[in-house]
């Protein structure tokens, strides 16, 4: 039966013809160029600011001299499934297949090496770039004139679909379908391999990740003060810090693309599997951080400068400061505590010294919680760290000491606050207050025990907002509080 399906398909005059494939945006679902560029960035700043420099000797000697410096690891580039599947099963029944793309000649063959499905390859070699009209000529002088057929996904190859036997689209741009259209090209096959544009845009931004900015509206609560003015504020401040937050998740992803598609999980974040564009990343971070700054318009000064310090802070830990052993989590916990201060900020609260030892200890704990449970689900999968972060599985019993130290400590001073002389103007009965002790240890108790298990696999805040458990004990805290005021 395989037998007769293989000869009816070479049977047909299309079989005949060698199918060329694209790469960028085609077979692979981002842009290599831009990708490596941000590997560049990321490994070697100094050499990636010459960038603007080789870009002056044309695109294909940019592709060759970032070649030089970056490797991309092309068993864990994001292909297209569908695409990738109808050339292997084309190849299984005997056809030609040409990797044709405007990438440098290097990373095409690792990728033809990397699939073996390729009978050649075509590429830009460091002094022609290989796309549009000058991969048409290099495909006809190839063939000798004879017939092929063509993917491709962009505006460059409309000349190579109109000359094409058979012209094939994956993943095509919006305005390459407005060409096809007007041109009258008659689509053979279309292969699509992308998530709903909204859906993956959320995740991009993380959206759930701005739970972590409710920590803003926490100067007000513990003032006890419910102005109108000061909540206002609270929310104007809330939405510029997470707008800006949401900046800086991108570019950490957008740096961290190349690690992330090793990861079992961060591989399917949208830039690491290809499902938004590195350069539309770069536009949607731009407009975030113009929304995010342009809300610090309605508030005091002071908030401006804790946003401007996030921000300084959360980009050097992007590009240096994560990969620094027990440094990056101080900053973690540090930034957890610019949130609060920023919310006094915005709305003229100064915060108590206790409140801001409390926050340290207590986003020490949870900061190493994270990396704890990261440790503890690589020795569970017997694997090694490879984020370059410096941490390795054995130190797995230091990290759960130094959080399970830092946590308790954390309630150790909120025991000495509620037992000093400045409770009393605050609360009626502060005696009242030694019941939020217990529900303290219980919860910092709880947080550990299930990263021991191997069970806390997300920011340990926004577990903090989304568990039952947590939930209501942050309810019977508030409850308590409210009681002790009566």
């Amino acid at each position: 039966m395989q037998n007769q399906a293989q000869t009816q398909l070479q049977a047909e005059p299309g079989f005949l013809r060698p199918l060329c494939v694209d790469l960028d945006g085609t077979l692979v679902k981002s842009d290599t160029l831009v990708d490596s560029l941000l590997v560049l960035l990321r490994l070697h700043p100094g050499s990636a600011l010459k960038a603007f420099r080789w870009v002056l000797d044309g695109k294909a000697a940019l592709k060759a001299q970032v070649g030089n410096l970056v490797s991309l690891d092309a068993a864990h580039l994001p292909y297209n499934r569908p695409l990738l599947a109808y050339l292997e099963q084309q190849r299984q029944q005997g056809r030609r297949i040409y990797l044709t793309t405007g990438a440098d000649a290097r990373l095409a063959h690792r990728i033809a090496a990397h699939l073996g499905i390729f009978d050649g390859v075509l590429a830009s070699d460091g002094s022609t770039n290989l796309t549009g009209s000058n991969k048409l000529a290099s495909l006809q002088a190839e063939f000798d004139g004879e017939d092929f057929d063509y993917i491709g996904n962009a505006r460059p190859d409309l000349p190579l679909l109109e000359h094409a036997g058979a012209a094939m689209l994956a993943n095509p741009h919006a305005s390459l379908l407005a060409l096809v259209k007007s041109s009258k090209i008659d689509i053979h096959q279309h292969f699509e391999d992308r998530s709903p544009r909204r859906k993956t845009f959320l995740k991009a931004i993380r959206l759930h990740q701005w739970a972590k900015n409710v920590l803003i509206f926490v100067p007000v609560l513990l003032a006890h003060s419910l102005g109108w003015l000061p909540i206002l504020h609270a929310i104007v401040a809330f939405f510029c810090f997470s707008l800006c937050a949401s900046a800086t998740y991108i570019v950490n992803d957008l740096l961290d693309i190349e690690a992330d598609r090793r990861h079992p999980k961060k591989r399917l974040r949208p830039f690491a599997a290809g499902d938004l564009q590195a350069s539309t990343g770069v536009a949607i971070t731009v407009l975030l951080l113009l929304a995010g700054f342009a809300g610090t318009l309605f508030l005091p000064e002071e908030f401006l400068g804790w946003l401007v310090l996030y921000l300084v802070v959360t980009l050097s830990y992007s590009l240096v400061l994560k990969r620094v052993v027990l440094v990056d989590v101080l900053l973690l916990s540090g930034l957890y505590t610019v949130r609060m201060l920023a919310g006094g900020g915005a709305t003229g609260i100064t915060i108590s010294t206790w409140l801001a030892g409390f926050s340290v200890f207590l986003f020490f704990s949870l900061a190493m919680v994270k990396r704890f449970s990261e440790m503890q689900n690589l020795r569970e999968r017997g694997a090694a760290p490879s984020n370059g972060r410096g941490y390795l599985v054995a130190d797995i019993e230091q990290l759960r000491s130094f959080g399970t130290a830092s946590g308790y400590a954390a309630v150790v001073v909120f025991s000495l606050y509620i037992s000093g002389s400045n409770v009393t103007a605050l609360y009626a009965h502060p005696i009242r207050m030694w019941l939020i002790v217990p529900l303290m240890l219980l919860w910092i108790s709880r947080v550990w025990l299930l990263a021991s298990r191997g069970e806390m696999n997300e920011d340990p805040v926004i577990f903090a907002v989304t568990d039952r458990m947590s939930l209501l004990i942050g309810l019977a805290v508030v409850v308590i509080a409210i009681f002790a005021t009566l």
